[in-house]
């Protein structure tokens, strides 16, 4: 006997996110990177600040689709939800405000 309920889609344990640079920003070598759905956006940020060697009085900008910045303590697994495709979220990456 066949089940007919819907299944539900399995969330990714992993999620695909592309980071592109948006006006100044340095172009990353590595632009695709796995990331647990749990974490933040903050994470990310952070994560950015490392990887370009910032200096504390320099700030990075993180936008969705060329157009919002997502608040920091929004996780990725609901981005990704929500604006994600083909199996990645792409965000973009800035030194200074871009967009929004």
């Amino acid at each position: 006997m066949a089940d007919d309920t819907p299944k539900k889609e399995e969330k990714p344990s992993k999620i695909d996110v592309l980071l592109r640079p948006a006006g100044d920003a340095p172009i990353l070598k590595r632009k695709k990177w796995q990331v647990d759905p749990a974490k933040k956006v903050e994470w990310i940020a952070g994560f950015l600040r490392k990887l370009l060697k910032c200096e504390q009085s320099e700030s990075i900008f993180l936008y969705v689709n060329q157009a919002f910045a997502p608040s920091p303590d929004r996780d990725i697994g609901t981005l990704y939800e929500c604006f994600g495709g083909d199996g990645k979220l792409v965000l973009h990456y800035a030194k200074t405000q871009a967009w929004g």
